[in-house]
């Protein structure tokens, strides 16, 4: 594994106002598991575009050298040619279509011009079995889970015979047994000579599997280390330009009176009980944790408390301040002052194509406006105040939102609730996508909201954030609270026997 497969010198990108790549350097060996280390931001994307040609030869500045001949790439389908494919966060599937359609879309396997549909489906298998797929393959993408759509989009990388495989984030959106599970195959595609580029914020996963690890900052390259000689806090120290002694913030709790209890609340999904006599209480200036494994109805509870988002023939009582409140519709919570920020901001939580400004008044016009009409001068003036006290990193409030790294978008999502004045503010998966300094930054926020006296109640799959973060933590199974623990007897041990605790 000593000879060079690709070789990227000088890159500069720019886009209007913005140097996205600053001559940034790039060499991957034959063969290994490079990863890409950098805060949102850092330019990790934009590189691995002009890489794969979605950035066009002509629109960069620098030089590609790939199995030891320049390139440049004026589309994708010019570096799929030359074995280089990238499966970007955002799958690119088509749900309607099976798996085997999706493997081969584009790259058909057709005879007189006509598909051989016998050729699709057997050669679609083997691809499938070889990234451990045993699903039948005309099976439609839309009925696997989010890890089993991630192995589609490798098989049809191995179908169009990869060399070189980027992959942006790929166990973002995955539990731990799937991230696994694409891990090993990971590995397994090295020992055949598929050389792989990873980008991804999970640093203990990266530990475990990556050879060499480049770290980009501010669009340039830092330094290109060895994996198997540095640790996760040196790799942080190059991310962010200093080290983070402490990944969360100090913070001295000062904890109120009870805010809301949620008694025996019950959710149905159809015949499908999803939350089952869950209560909970959580109090004013008090950070919450909810602990659970994928499947244990957390997101289901907090959506069906938040109006009844999520679920049917919904029971059990809301006690807000001592009283019992009804809360049928989202517009009856954000009045009862619950705010719900979803795990998927993308999608749920932010409007892409549309400005910051308009992002952060949408939950709150009614604070905006005057006889129907919003007050566009004093909606901007807020949405700034926001983008200043957040620290959110754009030019001005009329930038497009979805030009934000995730970082600074998920402090968009945060600023359109705090703007509604919640007392309770419920976070499903805050750092989900975010690199470390940045989740720094979204744990002060979260600091300042409880010093505020606002009660948070924090979902997060990742137990070592709610042990860093959190005053009090329940755990959920199979939709029931099975555990309650304050922070001083907290272990993620503890926690994890309580997720798995099966109810009598």
């Amino acid at each position: 594994m000593t000879d060079e497969i690709l070789r990227m010198r000088g890159i500069t990108k720019s886009f209007p106002g913005v140097k996205a790549l600053q001559d940034v350097n790039l060499s991957v060996r034959r063969g290994e598991i490079h990863a890409i280390c950098g805060e949102n931001g850092a330019g990790k994307s934009t590189l691995m575009k002009v890489l794969s040609g979605v950035y066009a030869h002509g629109s960069y500045d620098g030089e590609i050298v790939f199995d030891g001949e320049p390139c440049a790439f004026s589309a994708i389908r010019d570096s799929e040619r030359r074995g280089i494919v990238i499966i970007h966060q955002e799958l690119a599937l088509c749900q309607q279509l099976s798996i085997a359609e999706n493997i081969f879309l584009g790259n058909e396997q057709a005879r007189g011009g006509l598909i051989d549909w016998n050729r699709t489906n057997r050669d679609a298998g083997v691809l499938m079995r070889r990234v451990g797929l045993r699903e039948n393959p005309v099976t439609p993408v839309l009925d696997l889970g989010v890890g089993k759509q991630q192995l589609v989009e490798i098989a049809k990388a191995l179908s169009k015979e990869v060399k070189l495989l980027i992959l942006d984030e790929p166990t973002a959106a995955l539990n731990d047994d799937d991230s696994a599970h694409l891990l090993d195959l990971l590995r397994g595609l090295r020992e055949d000579g598929v050389t792989s580029v990873l980008i991804s914020h999970k640093l203990n996963e990266i530990a475990a599997i990556a050879d060499s690890i480049t770290i980009l900052r501010d669009g340039r390259t830092i330094e290109t280390l060895d994996a198997a000689m540095v640790s996760e806090d040196r790799i942080i120290a190059g991310m962010v330009g200093r080290t983070l002694e402490n990944r969360f913030p100090p913070r001295e709790p000062r904890i109120g009176d009870e805010v809301l209890r949620i008694e025996d609340w019950t959710v149905h999904n159809g015949t499908r009980v999803v939350v089952d006599r869950a209560s909970l209480a959580l109090r004013r200036g008090e950070i919450v944790g909810l602990a659970g494994l994928m499947g244990a109805g957390r997101t289901e509870l907090a959506m069906s408390v938040f109006g009844r988002s999520y679920g049917k023939d919904i029971s059990g009582r809301l006690v807000k301040d001592g009283k019992e409140i009804e809360v049928r519709s989202v517009g009856d919570a954000v009045a009862h002052g619950i705010a719900y920020a979803t795990e998927d901001r993308k999608r749920y939580g932010l409007n892409l194509i549309e400005d910051i400004k308009r992002n952060i008044s949408a939950a709150a016009l009614g604070k905006l406006s005057k006889r129907g009409w919003v007050h566009g001068n004093e909606e901007h003036r807020v949405a700034e105040e926001f983008r200043k006290s957040m620290n959110i990193k754009a030019p001005d409030v009329d930038s497009v939102t979805g030009t934000l790294s995730g970082g600074n978008q998920q402090k968009v999502v945060l600023s359109k609730w705090i703007l509604t004045d919640p007392d309770v503010l419920i976070l499903d998966e805050p750092t989900r996508g975010i690199d470390v300094g940045a989740k720094y930054e979204i744990y002060t926020i979260i600091n300042r909201l409880a010093d505020e006296g606002k009660a948070v109640l924090v979902i997060s799959s990742e137990l070592p954030e709610l042990l860093g973060l959190c005053d009090r933590i329940y755990a959920l199974s199979g939709g029931r609270i099975t555990g309650e623990v304050g922070r001083a007897e907290a272990t993620q041990e503890g926690l994890m026997r309580a997720m798995t605790r099966e109810q009598e």
